[in-house]
């Protein structure tokens, strides 16, 4: 009788060209550089819609807030759909719904057309953010918060490409010409790199890293979510990702009260506007992060990480309250917090498949992903906060809830993580003991037939 390693090998399809695990991570990193336009691009189409429409922007940007919302809920039903039927079906269906709500968008004559495109993209974008980060968890045990990092930073790096494209046929062709034609392309492309897409098979020797705690169980998503551990992890990410995005949204209503937003700063040879500057620094700063702390949280263990890069946004935080005034060390704290906040794309799903196992780590991640809709529900308190009294309360109840879930990845998570994997070991071992008696015994009788 062949040995479990020997049955795994030759159960192992033989890996061409484009389905070895690195070719299916870069497949996974282009198809999230080219759906991220339907993020950050859109801000692009708003001034030019208005003009034509006259909707008003409050109007249109309705329009992005249900897009959100739609690509971060339907998150974990996307990813019981690959956990299911594989990443291809997926990430095809994606692709042809990133076109459509595009060119729903350029032929859109009223906001129920443009809201019913928002919906439209928010799964397509949805499909293939849930499917590209759960499929890179399943191909990387060994190396899950760098092939999570890495995929997430495409999701900003693609943008990065084709903003200024796009933004030149807006003005060359209108804003209706760019919705068709980048809609058409990117679904094409997503479509044709879709069809690459294989089920993830990572190889025998991918075990995870020493420094990383991983569980020896597959839990399902309901049984996951019962977990109190669960909620620990979804507490954190939602109060790390509430200052982060309250940085995004705030940072130029900050800018201008303090009277420097529009001030031309010099850097490397290039002037701009201060927040120009400062937002495309913090851009780089939180692509940069995503692959660098997935890629340390591989060496020094999740929660030591966490420790750290969180209670770094909060004091980053704390910066811009106490020096912002300072126009230079507005950017300079500004792109710490970005940098700070964000690896949690990068290195909460890591910590998901090691705690939840690999099977279902699409749908279990695209559940925790949902904490990002949740955290941007408390941008409004920002404003709230900021009109009662001043930008200093935002700074400090942002800071303190960062700082907080910094020190609870180290004195809580970290040990309620421990006692859950060890759980799981001695569950293993038991169940594997069982499986191995229960064999024996209906061999026994099979050997006394024969003699």
């Amino acid at each position: 009788m062949a040995n479990a390693g020997t049955a795994s090998a030759e159960g192992q399809p033989k890996l061409g060209r484009h389905n070895n695990r690195w070719a299916q991570l870069a497949i996974g990193i282009v198809c999230m550089g080219l759906v991220a336009n339907l993020q950050y691009a859109w801000t692009l189409f708003v001034v030019p819609m208005d003009a034509k429409h006259h909707w008003g922007q409050a109007a249109i940007q309705t329009a992005f807030t249900i897009f959100i919302v739609t690509e971060t809920w339907l998150v974990p039903l996307e990813g019981w759909l690959v956990d299911k039927f594989g990443p291809r079906p997926v990430v095809i269906g994606g692709s042809i719904c990133a076109a459509i709500g595009w060119i729903i968008d350029a032929n859109a004559t009223s906001l129920i057309h443009l809201y019913i495109a928002a919906v439209i993209a928010g799964i397509g974008a949805g499909c293939v953010y849930g499917t590209c980060v759960g499929t890179a968890l399943k191909w990387f045990p060994d190396k899950r918060g760098l092939a999570a990092g890495l995929t997430a930073a495409g999701f900003g790096a693609g943008a990065a490409v084709t903003v200024i494209p796009i933004s030149n046929m807006i003005q060359t062709s209108g804003y209706e010409h760019t919705f068709v034609f980048f809609g058409i392309f990117q679904g094409v492309c997503i479509l044709l790199l879709g069809l690459m897409l294989v089920r993830p098979r990572p190889p025998l020797h991918a075990v995870p890293a020493k420094r990383v705690v991983a569980s020896k169980i597959d839990y399902t998503t309901g049984q996951m979510v019962r977990s109190p551990l669960f909620w620990v992890l979804y507490m954190m990410f939602v109060f790390v990702a509430a200052g982060g995005v309250i940085a995004t949204a705030q940072l130029g209503p900050i800018a201008k009260e303090y009277g420097f937003a529009k001030m031309p700063v010099s850097l490397l040879g290039v002037t701009l506007p201060l927040l120009t500057m400062a937002l495309s620094i913090d851009n780089l700063c939180n692509g940069f992060t995503r692959p660098l702390c997935g890629w340390i949280s591989d060496k020094i263990g999740r929660e030591n990480t966490m420790f750290f890069i969180f209670i770094g946004e909060g004091l980053a935080l704390l910066g811009l309250m106490e020096f912002g005034h300072n126009p230079y060390l507005f950017m300079f704290f500004a792109a710490v917090t970005f940098l700070c906040w964000g690896e949690i794309f990068s290195i909460f799903p890591a910590t998901c498949a090691d705690t939840f196992g690999s099977k279902y780590a699409a749908a279990n991640a695209g559940t925790l992903y949902t904490a990002k809709g949740t955290a941007s529900m408390l941008v409004p308190l920002a404003s709230v906060l900021s009109a009662i009294g001043s930008w200093d309360a935002v700074f400090i109840t942002t800071a303190t809830i960062s700082i907080a879930a910094g020190l609870c990845a180290k004195f809580i998570l970290a040990p309620m993580r421990k006692r859950w994997i060890d759980n799981t070991v001695a569950e293993s071992s038991r169940l594997n003991s069982s499986a191995t008696f229960q064999a024996g015994w209906t061999e026994a009788p099979r050997n006394s037939s024969a003699q």
